[in-house]
């Protein structure tokens, strides 16, 4: 269980724990425990970009933190970056092994049946890598996850009910490309058969990469249309304009059993618990809407005495694993993408101090100043001999929100957790 600060100070001067995590100061007992813990409960409020924790007795709260996975946008988001992977590997493919037989249903087969799409197991593992961080710094009993659940097919139709939920858009439908077709009546929805030509093809609304093959981004246009609009040429309707994305409320309904089944897997006493429940707690109790409150009245203790600080954890990837920058210098020459593990003595991530802040290295160069900077955005260059190493970081960096007072209490765990 968690102790004083000042009891942490005698511990550490008299040698008997040692400093196992920064952020949360986690100490580590060199001896035995009495082994007196009181029931906790762990609250997790579940998204697909954000994710609020919350560890609390009946007296008060221990932990609280918010989780920023990496998101969808940017140049260094996941999609992006295994699209351009994908299309490196095709050119490689091409140039150097032309004379293999191509080989498209050779995976398919290799997939179990609790298969998930890569981006939603990554979301799925992050929460649970989470909840396995908490557990290793606190004896939590309880667990309880709050999965919002979202009907995608009620947001677009309110009146659907009944055996109409299995008459979905694409019924009958194998093929995406015909459905779209007949959707549209084989009719061009630019020129509407103006230009004369009968060859119809289908266009992506959004790019293939970001938006998918998903009937809402599909348009059925005639091959000169289609040709004249990737030219430049012409520009498509304002009717013409892709629906609603759902993909976050696609992504809560796909991970919603399978985050909950894998919990229950792990942990003996884990409970589900759901988005109107939160809110309605929320309001009774009079709670600023955070990520952070939620998971605070998921976990039930609302009477707790709540932290005047918490944790921010952003996920951010440890090194750029592309070995060539696509374009080629002067003289055709390929310029390597990785710069070195260790620069200076310094790392990735690693976490310095300057100027009596803490900042996180994000840009390192051989020549010239390091880019520092807060989650929140704010960056300064400083030169690698003006800062000191505090610690190292690897997926996670955590920055703490707010000042704790001298009575907040600090993160302990038993000897027998580390």
């Amino acid at each position: 269980m968690p102790c004083k600060p000042q009891k942490a100070r005698k511990l550490l001067r008299k040698g008997n724990a040692k400093v196992v995590k920064h952020e949360p100061f986690t100490l580590q007992l060199k001896y035995g425990s009495a082994g007196y813990k009181q029931p906790i409960t762990l609250g997790i409020d579940a998204g697909s970009v954000h994710i609020g924790a919350s560890a609390s007795t009946k007296k008060q709260e221990l932990y609280a933190s918010e989780t920023v996975m990496r998101s969808g946008d940017g140049k260094t988001s996941i999609v992006r970056l295994l699209a351009k992977r994908s299309e490196l590997r095709r050119g490689r493919r091409n140039r150097k092994t032309r004379y293999r037989k191509a080989r498209f249903l050779n995976r398919v087969h290799r997939k179990h049946k609790r298969w998930l799409a890569p981006s939603i197991e990554n979301k799925i593992n992050v929460h649970l890598k989470l909840v396995a961080d908490i557990h290793k710094i606190l004896p939590v009993t309880k667990v309880v996850a709050e999965v919002a659940q979202f009907d995608i097919q009620k947001i677009k139709n309110p009146d659907i009910s009944g055996i109409e939920y299995q008459h979905g858009e694409q019924l009958g439908w194998a093929n995406v490309r015909e459905y779209v077709l007949f959707r549209d009546n084989h009719q061009c929805q630019c020129c509407h058969g103006k230009s004369g030509d009968p060859v119809l093809e289908v266009h992506h609304i959004e790019s293939r990469m970001t938006g998918g093959n998903a009937p809402n981004n599909l348009v059925t246009l005639c091959s000169y249309c289609h040709h004249e609009y990737h030219a430049g040429h012409i520009k498509l309707p304002k009717s013409i304009h892709r629906g609603m994305s759902f993909r976050d409320a696609a992504f809560m309904g796909i991970m919603r059993w399978a985050f909950y089944n894998r919990l229950k897997e792990q942990y003996p006493d884990v409970h589900l618990t759901y988005g109107y429940i939160t809110k309605n707690t929320r309001i009774k109790n009079n709670i600023a809407k955070t990520h952070t409150a939620d998971a605070y009245c998921i976990a039930g203790n609302v009477k707790a005495e709540r932290l005047e600080y918490e944790y921010l954890r952003k996920q951010v990837r440890r090194h750029n694993r592309k070995l060539h920058r696509e374009v080629y210098v002067k003289g055709n020459i390929r310029r390597r993408a990785q710069a070195g593990h260790t620069v200076r003595g310094f790392c990735l991530n690693d976490t310095v101090l300057y100027q009596k802040q803490r900042w996180f290295i994000r840009g390192m160069r051989t020549k010239g100043a390091f880019i520092l900077k807060h989650l929140d955005g704010t960056k300064v260059d400083v030169t690698p001999s003006k800062i000191t190493f505090l610690w190292h970081n690897n997926s996670y960096l955590i920055e703490r929100r707010g000042v704790a007072p001298l009575t907040t209490k600090v993160v302990s765990t038993r000897h027998a957790n580390l």
